[in-house]
């Protein structure tokens, strides 16, 4: 019985992945015989079966299944990787919000890249994201996620650089493909420190052999270089400091693409490692301590410079960069659960304004500045009103559900005793209010500055933003705490899976309140001063040229890195390239030429000359024989 509840599992997982993967290799050549509505739709359904196969697999996988579907890479009598699945609460849970929110934006995309000659290419790559990231969740060996860690880096440089024939848009691909490639030179470094301590990359033996304990100092001190690449390696992927700068300049891909990196794949990579691994984690609570510090910066970092972007994109970009702070923060104070708790409410409300922001600037006629719009909520109703819920649930207003979970990263951080983190965590909270508020008002409210005439969405969009914003006003249900009269559904579904420190079940409804009050008066202060928006710049004084300038930090790392780079790939190729490797190749063709040159003249066509040469032949040949003999 139970060989045959494996078979029907793995047919499940098999399916979930394979088909988008068949995808993928079919719409690229099947868009010009199908249409469009039939090529987009045919991959939104088949995502959509992937996501049921999921649901099944939810409700029906007790604790843990592992399945083995082939052997991929032995070395001697031992098998350091197969295609093989985890499946458990972490893996399912962020796998039904891969499966369901891409299968959202899939049929979103259907209406939004209507008429664009790369239809076909587009959806190509969205199924191959989505297989892309399953395989990375799914994986029960490090190899396996860094395949799929690998195929979200590919997909997110396609599709950033989608309209590839703009410049600005090929770089800002080509910047995230290669600022992730130091993230991932971090993994491969844990990879191979891991296999050196613990003999194994499979995931569920190498967290066993750590339970177990007894480790030598020497399986210490590599798993500590493991645990401080795989943070490099979060920290580009989930684009912390110092990995941050690839991701505001992704928006330059079509929003559905920006939709589906910030919400439900490629950004929530690095969380999800750091929590699969946590039992590794803990053996070296520094490196907790500093993801802790390195997410509070980041938070509250990205949340200054958000305030201040006039793209409603790149407001957005560095909103989802402060959010993952906050996750990482959590993750760092022991606080898996609300980690992956706020993961699962981002997820929703953020691709709700992604897609709200798509909606909008598709009705603006492909205007992103924020400082061009205004008076929009009676032209564009659905999209104004979808978005007001996302709005209030990043921004913090009860009972939706980014409060729920924001709220309990808060409480562990104050539980955990750490204020520095704690009043960051506070700050973020208010600013977060104010640029959400900001963006909301100058859309929406005040006199339209638009030249053009605005229209909404057609169905197909605004109906996935209506589902968005009923996920994302419910969705705090999920871990709703005990203390408001709720059942904590999801830490009890997690179990014993990941470690939480406990959570004071008494109210404090001061510190609630306070909360509260802090994004009403974010949101209060944006009302305050953008509700009658005219236009021009917001922020006049030179003392915020720092933050409008996003602290020059591409500036500076072009300064220190990029410049540099070059320089030095310069010299290797004028020194190494053109003057070893070539020169070396050239001093041999002049060598063989000038010897050529040289027994050229023995080719005179004079007969008598040939003989000549031929009896001084014999006499050399006939002298050394005697010198042998001799």
């Amino acid at each position: 019985m139970t060989n045959d509840i494996d078979s029907i599992f793995a047919v499940l997982s098999g399916v979930a992945v394979l088909l988008p993967l068949l995808g993928a290799g079919l719409w690229f050549w099947l868009c010009p015989r199908l249409g469009e509505k039939l090529t987009g739709y045919a991959a939104s359904s088949f995502l959509g079966i992937s996501f049921l196969c999921t649901l099944i697999l939810f409700f029906k996988v007790d604790s843990f299944v592992q399945l083995e579907f082939a052997r991929w890479i032995s070395v001697g009598p031992s098998n350091l990787a197969s295609f093989s699945v985890l499946l458990d609460p972490l893996s399912l849970a962020l796998g039904l919000v891969v499966t369901g929110v891409g299968a959202l934006i899939h049929i979103y995309s259907v209406g939004y890249m209507h008429g664009d000659p790369g239809f076909g290419r587009f959806f190509s790559y969205l199924n191959l994201f989505v297989v892309a990231m399953l395989i990375l969740i799914w994986s029960d060996n490090l190899l396996g996620i860094f395949l799929g860690w690998e195929g979200v880096g590919l997909c997110s440089y396609l599709l950033i650089s989608f309209w590839n024939k703009d410049l600005a848009n090929a770089q800002a691909g080509k910047k995230a493909f290669i600022v992730n490639r130091i993230g991932d030179f971090g993994f491969l470094i844990a990879m191979f420190c891991l296999y050196r301590a613990f003999g194994t990359l499979n995931i569920p033996e190498l967290l066993v052999l750590v339970r177990e304990g007894g480790l030598a100092d020497w399986q210490l001190e590599y798993s500590l270089w493991a645990c401080l690449g795989l943070v490099l390696g979060a920290a580009g992927k989930s684009a912390q400091i110092p990995l941050f700068v690839w991701l505001p300049d992704a928006m330059a891909g079509p929003t559905p693409v920006s939709a589906l990196i910030h919400a439900a794949t490629m950004v929530t990579a690095g969380v999800y490692l750091v929590c699969r691994l946590q039992g590794l984690f803990l053996l070296h609570p520094q490196v907790l301590e500093l993801v802790a510090y390195m997410g509070g910066a980041t938070a509250f970092f990205a949340a200054t410079i958000a305030i201040f972007q006039f793209d409603i994109k790149k407001v957005l970009a560095y909103s989802t960069i402060s959010q993952l702070g906050l996750m990482f923060l959590a993750v760092g104070l022991n606080a898996p659960v609300a980690a992956y708790f706020h993961l699962i409410t981002h997820a929703f409300f953020k691709a709700l304004l992604f897609l709200g922001a798509g909606s909008v600037i598709h009705g603006m006629h492909h205007e992103q500045d924020m400082r061009k719009m205004g008076g929009l909520r009676k032209k564009m109703p659905l999209s104004f009103w979808t978005m007001t819920i996302g709005v209030l649930a990043i921004a913090g207003i009860p009972p939706l559900s980014g409060f729920v979970s924001k709220d309990e990263i808060l409480l562990m951080t104050k539980l955990a005793d750490r204020p520095w983190l704690y009043g960051l965590g506070l700050a973020t909270a208010l600013m977060t209010a104010f640029y959400m508020g900001r963006l909301w008002f100058m859309t929406f409210f005040g006199r339209t500055r638009s030249d053009h005439e605005v229209h909404e969405s057609p169905a197909n969009m605004t109906a996935v933003l209506v589902v968005l914003a009923s996920l994302s006003a419910v969705a705090g249900v999920i871990n709703w705490p005990r203390a408001w009269g709720g059942s904590e559904w999801l830490s009890s579904y997690f179990g014993d899976l990941v470690y939480q420190g406990s959570v004071d079940s008494q109210v404090s409804w001061g510190s609630l309140l306070m909360k509260v009050g802090i994004a009403v008066a974010g949101l209060g202060l944006a009302w305050w001063k953008y509700r009658a928006f005219v236009g021009g710049d917001d922020f006049r004084s030179s003392s915020f040229r720092l933050f409008k300038g996003k602290y020059f930090i591409d500036e500076i790392y072009d300064f220190l890195f990029v410049r540099n780079l070059r320089r030095a790939g310069e010299l290797c190729w004028r020194v190494v390239d053109q003057g070893m490797i070539d020169g070396s190749l050239h001093l041999l063709g002049r060598l063989a030429n000038s010897v050529a040159l040289r027994f050229k003249r023995l080719q005179t066509g004079v007969l008598q000359a040939y003989v000549l040469w031929v009896w001084i032949g014999i006499i050399v040949l006939l002298f050394g024989a005697w010198s042998l003999g001799s």
